[in-house]
């Protein structure tokens, strides 16, 4: 293959973390999940073939552990509901602005990550893949669909976000 895990690691690190933050709004769970995508990539590079791009088989991988992870999740008896509010400083916000400009931007995106993480599985896939930049194609290779059902369902998950800001 030619990569090693450090190195696609250290590549998509941030993406694979970004993947864990949309399926999981707790913060712990949220690492267990980004570890149990990690330890999934490292025993898929393995496999890797070059049939398609790193970035695409890694994202496959992690959507689908994030997807086996929210399934789990839904099952267990004992989930728990968490408030939002207390989502910490991810290095997004600046310092320099004033703080009502802050927690105007944080309301935003507690906002915006509830509304996606309240969409159905398959259309939080293609939402959260379209906002990494991948195209229709490499979408459709990592969801297992058709091009054409990626622009439907990218269309829907759009339309169901704007809805939710507006009842905002």
């Amino acid at each position: 293959m030619g990569q090693g895990f450090e190195d696609v690691f250290a590549q998509y690190g941030a993406l694979l973390s970004r993947v864990a933050n949309s399926y999981e709004a707790n913060d712990a769970l949220q690492q267990e999940l980004l570890q149990d995508i990690a330890i999934a990539v490292w025993q898929g590079l393995a496999r890797f073939k070059g049939d398609s791009s790193v970035k695409t088989y890694i994202l496959k991988i992690a959507h689908n552990r994030a997807v086996t992870h929210v399934a789990s999740q839904v099952k267990r008896i004992d989930t728990h509901h968490y408030d939002q509010d207390d989502i910490g400083s991810d290095g997004y916000v600046s310092h320099a602005r004033s703080p009502e400009v802050e927690t105007s931007q944080h309301q935003s995106l507690t906002r915006l990550l509830n509304a996606v993480r309240a969409l159905p599985v398959q259309s939080r896939q293609v939402l959260t893949l379209s906002l990494e930049g991948l195209s229709y194609d490499e979408i459709a290779e990592v969801c297992g669909m058709t091009k054409n059902h990626v622009g439907v369902v990218l269309k829907r998950a759009k339309q169901s976000i704007k809805q939710e800001e507006s009842r905002a």
